[in-house]
């Protein structure tokens, strides 16, 4: 079984049991953008909520952004924060968009212990949004894998 194949399988199983972690705001309130739930839900479409507020996984292959190819920046959906360049994008084959290295002061980290397994959890520095996972299964020169939900993130192609 492949790695993608085995990820999407994984994913599937979490998807089913809504299994999920501590709410973004819990993280920390050192966030610069701070909105209440009903700001938040009218600022985001139902499934960008469900990931980035609620720390939701889309499904494996459902985001065009997996597929993107063209020259420019992914920003965070909450914010439009700038969290990574296209120059650091690469195919995992997890069926999530992915990237070896965020831009400067982007991204944190966390523990998450959801799903009875410990991972580490990537959010947006300034609004706090759940944005994915970062494993240590990436390519050089960083080694790491930031696999991204692609409703989290918004693409902007650089001008011509």
């Amino acid at each position: 079984m492949s790695r993608g194949t085995m990820l999407a399988a994984f994913a599937g199983v979490a998807a089913s049991l809504e299994i999920k972690s501590r709410p973004a705001r819990a993280v920390g309130e050192h966030f610069e953008i701070h909105h209440t739930d009903k700001q938040w839900h009218a600022i985001l479409d139902s499934e960008q909520y469900a990931v980035l507020r609620d720390h939701g996984t889309e499904p494996p292959a459902s985001s065009p952004l997996d597929e993107e190819k063209r020259v420019g920046s992914y920003l965070c959906a909450g914010c439009n924060l700038a969290l990574f360049d296209s120059a650091t994008k690469f195919d995992s084959g997890t069926g999530w968009p992915s990237f070896y290295r965020p831009l400067p002061h982007a991204v944190e980290t966390s523990r998450d212990n959801g799903f009875m397994l410990a991972r580490t959890e990537v959010h947006c520095r300034r609004c706090g949004g759940h944005l994915g996972h970062v494993f240590n299964d990436g390519p050089p020169p960083t080694g790491l894998r930031y696999c991204m939900n692609g409703v989290a993130l918004e693409f902007h192609p650089h001008a011509k």
